[in-house]
């Protein structure tokens, strides 16, 4: 007779383990930062708060005052693009290497290294690139379009050699089976497939770029988040509420745009 051992079901004690430790991490946390959430909420923060809050209001909504914010956004909208740009087209050339795609003699040495410089770019933050930037090549937006732009040649060329390495090999070993280059073959077999998923991922990034581009502006990048660097500075609110709000419709018009076409492109890429 033969008895047949039913498969054991998951421990239920590991995951209340952790469930334990990350409980008791977060406990610490709160524990060693020594957080005064009592004076956070007592009465007389809480009004100084009020009146803070109220001296936003109204914004300053004065001829100059549009016009100063409308460069501003017009800066923050160039540097954000700018980076997102020129990110893309190095994180496009590094991802070829970094997918094995840089030759039968340079990609087993090269791949590592790329992919390594990928970490290292992407490992630090818009504003330490911004910080260091401002102290290459000056104050102004083209420190922030270079520190947006090494930070996301770090993301976007990690994800398309993710991509890349995804890709079906039968399009262009066909190709090449059939006489093509190895150019060729890329750029008709796998690049079709790779561009609305590269696109994709240039727009959703473009789209968080807008939103850093703006903070990198407390760095002396330029743009929006300069300008309500130095508003805030002379506690002129009603001047920063009016930077605060064309912040809030740039942000909100850039994500619209990006969300219409990465759902034009989700079919194509389907």
């Amino acid at each position: 007779m033969s008895t047949t051992l039913a498969p054991r079901p998951p421990g239920r004690w590991g995951g209340a383990l952790l469930a334990l430790a990350v409980l008791a991490a977060v406990i610490a946390s709160f524990v060693y930062l020594a957080i005064d959430y009592r004076a956070l909420a007592a009465p007389e923060s809480l009004r100084q708060m009020g009146r803070f809050i109220a001296e936003f209001f109204p914004p300053d909504v004065s001829a100059p005052m549009l016009a100063k914010v409308g460069w501003g956004a017009l800066q923050t909208l160039a540097v954000s693009a700018l980076g997102t740009l020129l990110a893309a087209l190095a994180g496009g050339l590094l991802a070829l290497p970094a997918a094995g795609r840089g030759g039968r003699a340079l990609g087993p040495v090269l791949g590592p290294f790329v992919r390594l410089l990928l970490n290292m770019l992407r490992s630090v933050p818009e504003l330490v690139w911004a910080a260091l930037m401002v102290l290459a090549a000056g104050l102004g937006p083209f420190a922030g379009a270079l520190a947006l732009a090494l930070h996301t040649t770090g993301v976007l060329g990690r994800l398309f050699a993710d991509a890349l390495e995804n890709l079906p090999a039968t399009p262009e070993r066909s190709l090449r089976e059939a006489g093509s280059g190895a150019a060729a073959a890329f750029a008709y077999g796998s690049l079709p497939l790779l561009a609305p998923q590269a696109l994709a991922y240039v727009l959703y990034r473009w789209e968080m770029n807008i939103r850093m581009a703006t903070v990198l502006g407390f760095v002396g990048a330029g743009g929006l988040g300069q300008l309500l660097y130095f508003h805030l500075s002379l506690f002129q609110q009603a001047q920063s509420a009016t930077v605060l709000a064309a912040m809030f419709v740039l942000v909100f018009v850039v994500d619209g745009f990006s969300g219409w076409a990465r759902r034009r492109l989700a079919p194509a890429h389907a």
